[in-house]
């Protein structure tokens, strides 16, 4: 019994070996075959792959030349946008000051060709900067937005309506869309309220 064993391990055995033996000549083959048609395909495929990689390497420095340019532009425009900034507020006192001596020169009568010459240049002066694109804020009137105005005082008012501007004491100014001076304002409190 014990030799019968062993003579069908044996036979397991080499039909196992032989078997795997066919599979492997099989795998051989099969794997010579593909490798004798490979090396047409993997050129090609190589080929076709680098110009890929190629089109996508130049699409991206193509946009991220283009996004280059848009920034540099940007940029550009901020950097004049910040030049004019300074340069209008340093002309801010001056548009002060002229506010201030026209309001003064009113009340001299024999001053009034004078005045007439300052109004002009003071308009003039306006005109250039309003091009430039200032805007004066004068919010008399308006609800007080604190983004936009600086409150200095409360003050009760039966006519304007409560945190509302009763008068602007300093005018504000706007650069495009960016504020470069706050307005100074009064604010209303309301009516007077009696204490009972």
């Amino acid at each position: 019994m014990t030799k019968q064993k062993e003579d069908i391990s044996e036979e397991l055995e080499e039909a196992t070996t032989a078997e795997a033996t066919a599979a492997s000549t099989e795998e051989s083959a099969t794997a010579e075959a593909q490798a004798a048609a490979e090396p047409e395909l993997s050129e090609l495929e190589k080929a076709q792959n680098e110009a890929a990689e190629m089109k996508v390497r130049y699409l991206r420095a193509v946009a991220d030349l283009e996004n280059y340019r848009k920034r540099i532009t940007r940029e550009k425009q901020d950097i004049i946008r910040s030049a004019a900034a300074n340069v209008v507020e340093s002309l801010l006192p001056v548009l002060d000051n002229m506010k201030l001596g026209l309001q003064a020169a009113e009340n001299h009568p024999e001053a009034k060709d004078v005045t007439y010459g300052f109004k002009m240049v003071d308009n003039q002066l306006k005109k250039s900067l309003s091009e430039q694109g200032l805007l004066e804020l004068i919010p008399d009137g308006e609800s007080f937005d604190p983004n936009l105005h600086e409150c200095i005082a409360h003050q009760p008012s039966e006519e304007v309506a409560e945190d509302h501007v009763i008068q602007t004491v300093r005018a504000g100014y706007r650069l495009n869309d960016r504020l470069i001076r706050a307005a100074n304002v009064i604010v209303s409190s309301g009516p007077v309220k009696e204490e009972s």
